[in-house]
């Protein structure tokens, strides 16, 4: 029987809407094998992937099944991938003309509820 690899997943607590992301996703995924670091309470899990804290405050992090780093949108679509309900997700997100969009629109999305994290405190 094939066992199936774990993913890591970094992602940020002290925002409320990434906390949300986040819990809403662990009960889709509650079958699937994943590790899930939460850098708000444990700042110091950004030194196994060498990046900035504030980064991966900012942006979602996730290591996949064959140790690479997925940043960004790019980290949504390794989580949809390890996820068998979720698989459509992750070829449809990947397409050529669908993911550098996705990307754009992620990328200025994430700074701007970063800055206003940032400006409410929260972490």
């Amino acid at each position: 029987m094939h066992k199936e690899s774990s993913i890591t997943v970094f992602f940020n607590s002290a925002c409320p809407v990434c906390d949300a992301g986040i819990s809403f996703q662990k009960k889709k995924m509650e079958a699937c094998r994943v590790e899930w670091k939460d850098v708000h309470l444990h700042n110091d899990l950004v030194k196994t992937i060498d990046a900035d804290l504030e980064f991966v405050r900012e942006r979602l992090h996730v290591i996949d099944e064959s140790g690479q780093l997925h940043i960004g949108y790019n980290a949504f679509i390794a989580i949809w991938h390890h996820s068998p309900n979720e698989r459509w997700k992750a070829k449809l997100s990947s397409l050529p003309v669908v993911l550098p969009v996705l990307n754009m629109i992620y990328n200025a999305f994430a700074k701007v509820l970063y800055q206003w994290n940032r400006s409410k405190r929260h972490g």
